[in-house]
């Protein structure tokens, strides 16, 4: 975990998407460049000295921070899209949403075996979409060296659901 330097760019606004929620916005810390440097300055010297293929993120914020840091790295970036988003052939895998299901796609041609892969979010929350992803990385031949988040909801657990891979977030919530 980070000082509180980075959690205080992050906006907090109550009641969004519905009452009872705090949404975590992240749009204030991206608009402060010394805040987005840092959090990609943080994830760097994490993984810079890893070998690292390609950088996996989840559309949409988590392209922001995984392009930054593949280029960083030295690394391919690799997109995991929503249904129909993709243009080439793709594999897909379903995952349980709160009320119903989802799914994300990956390119076939995207992960060759045995490449080591770093997949970077914004956020984990519940762990369904995160586990998806591992999942279609894993389908590729991909070997995932670790996960790493800007913002965790620990009270979420979403960590257990992918507890088998080192996970490193930047900014940790306990609670709403």
């Amino acid at each position: 975990m980070v000082d509180d330097n980075l959690r205080q760019t992050v906006r907090n606004i109550p009641d969004f998407p519905k009452k009872g929620i705090v949404f975590r916005d992240i749009t204030t810390l991206l608009k402060d460049k010394e805040a987005f440097r840092k959090s990609i300055d943080i994830l760097f010297e994490k993984y810079k000295t890893v070998q690292i293929d390609k950088v996996v993120s989840v559309e949409s914020r988590g392209f922001i921070f995984g392009s930054v840091l593949a280029y960083k790295l030295n690394a391919g970036f690799v997109p995991v899209r929503k249904p129909k988003k993709l243009p080439s052939a793709t594999i897909r895998e379903e995952y349980d949403l709160e009320y119903g299901k989802d799914i994300l796609e990956i390119h076939t041609d995207a992960i060759t075996k045995g490449e080591r892969v770093l997949i970077v979010d914004d956020l984990l929350a519940t762990g369904g979409t995160i586990d998806a992803a591992c999942r279609l990385v894993e389908r590729l031949g991909g070997e995932i060296i670790a996960l790493a988040f800007l913002i965790e909801l620990n009270f979420l657990n979403g960590r257990k659901k992918v507890e088998r891979y080192p996970i490193h977030s930047l900014i940790q919530y306990d609670s709403e």
